[in-house]
């Protein structure tokens, strides 16, 4: 059973199942190279494949506003803890921005606030049952990422729609991710494409809520 806050945003009603702290632990698995990298090496370039467990610390969150908070914090599970990487950004159903919406910068909007009921919500759900999501994330890489996709029930499915990197960040090109709630559980994958490599599985964790 979700328990929706009483202040939650018309909005984020359908994102309310995410709303806390999460904690557990993954696994990175991610192959850089064509063929079995356990194959005898024949001459050609072998694959490298690039594996390591890792706990993490998610949150999600809101302000009164339209959206969620997100932070994720990673670390690898040794003897140290040693930190992994992290990223923060924003969730919040994709729609056209409305007159009565914040923005740009720190302007107000004017009149009235839009999508206030879940009634006026319900307006923006697909054919499909769903609610289009638009995600933002930013790595302090010199990597942001644009992620658009799909909240149905208590499953997410987003593939980024743009990549934006800093010349001093690794290559990076392309993401899909998943996430859902099972047995009361936060289950997540991600698939990338990076240095050189086509979309491939890359991470997956398996997270409890702590708070």
């Amino acid at each position: 059973m979700i328990d929706i806050p009483t202040d939650l945003p018309a909005e984020l009603v359908p994102l309310s199942w995410l709303i806390g702290v999460w904690e557990g632990t993954g696994v990175v698995d991610y192959k850089i190279g064509e063929g079995d990298p356990d194959a005898p090496i024949d001459g050609s370039p072998p694959a490298v494949r690039r594996t390591h467990e890792f706990g993490q610390r998610v949150s999600f969150s809101h302000d009164g506003l339209p959206y969620l908070n997100y932070s994720s914090f990673t670390w690898l599970l040794d003897d140290e803890r040693t930190p992994l990487a992290s990223e923060t950004g924003y969730w919040r159903l994709e729609r056209p921005a409305e007159v009565g919406d914040r923005g740009p910068g720190m302007l107000p909007g004017q009149g009235v606030a839009p999508f206030q009921s879940a009634q006026t919500v319900e307006i923006l759900r697909r054919p499909d049952d769903g609610f289009g999501l638009e995600v933002q994330l930013v790595h302090p890489t010199g990597v942001n990422e644009l992620y658009l996709g799909r909240v149905k029930g208590p499953r997410i499915d987003l593939s980024t729609d743009a990549v934006l990197r800093s010349s001093n960040a690794k290559e990076y090109s392309a993401a899909t991710r998943m996430y859902g709630l099972v047995e009361n559980h936060l289950l997540w994958a991600w698939d990338i494409a990076a240095l050189g490599q086509e979309l491939r599985t890359h991470a997956s964790g398996r997270l409890a809520r702590v708070d």
